[in-house]
């Protein structure tokens, strides 16, 4: 019989095995074998609880992960450990869980197998609202960290290197959780060159490195409200 199923895929091996370098850095440790990994990130999880790095860690492990989406397709989810998974119990009632209150009254109807491409294009259509509501609930938030952040520039934050990329440095301000960019071209102390194998950037002649999970003390440079962005300077 045709059914809505909520599917979530094994993670991305390379993501995943980036994410267990990063989170080695600060001492733990994540086995990546598809057999041991459920069972290893649960007590990641666990132990960093209350940690510094507990916030970056949790953000970076959701990123490491598939997306979930609805399909009519009975397939395996990952974050349950579910062969067979849907759901139709959800305070906020999603569509998709009207569909399955549908079907499972038709079935027990004793009706016949439903559409299955009318139902996969419904599936197609709520995990494409489901992603732009997500996107929307991020933008929200972030545009309030960077309001607060605009009325702080005077101060000096503690934060973690969150990510490195060719142009700048991300940072997650511990106290706050808000993440910005130091980028490269404001340090003016050498040039800086990104090392992606290593994710991190070296200074070419002072041999200066900022690495994923450093600890490093910054301060708000700049903010823009409508672009969502937070510029920051190393307070050293």
């Amino acid at each position: 019989l045709t059914f809505v199923y909520r599917q979530h895929d094994y993670p991305d091996p390379e993501k995943l095995n980036t994410f267990s370098g990063f989170a080695k850095r600060f001492g733990h440790e994540l086995k990546v074998e598809e057999k041991a990994v459920s069972k290893s990130l649960n007590k990641l999880m666990s132990d960093i609880q209350g940690k510094p790095e507990q916030n970056v860690l949790e953000s970076l492990a959701i990123r490491s992960m598939a997306k979930a989406k609805y399909t009519t397709k009975s397939s395996f989810h990952f974050g349950l450990a579910f062969q067979y998974y849907t759901h139709f119990t959800s305070p906020i009632r999603r569509y998709p869980d009207m569909m399955v209150h549908r079907l499972l009254q038709h079935y027990l109807d004793q009706g016949k197998s439903a559409k299955k491409e009318e139902l996969e294009a419904k599936c197609l259509h709520s995990s494409e609202r489901e992603k732009r509501a997500s996107d929307a609930e991020r933008a929200s938030i972030k545009f309030k960290q960077v309001e607060y952040m605009a009325s702080v520039e005077d101060k000096d934050f503690e934060g973690l290197i969150t990510g490195v990329t060719e142009w700048g440095i991300f940072v997650e301000i511990i106290e706050t959780k808000c993440e910005g960019m130091v980028r490269l071209v404001d340090l003016t102390d050498d040039y800086y060159e990104y090392d992606e194998k290593n994710l991190r950037v070296i200074g070419q002649n002072n041999k200066r490195m900022f690495t994923l999970g450093d600890k490093v003390n910054v301060a708000v440079k700049a903010t823009d409200i409508d672009k969502r962005t937070i510029d920051l300077v190393f307070a050293d």
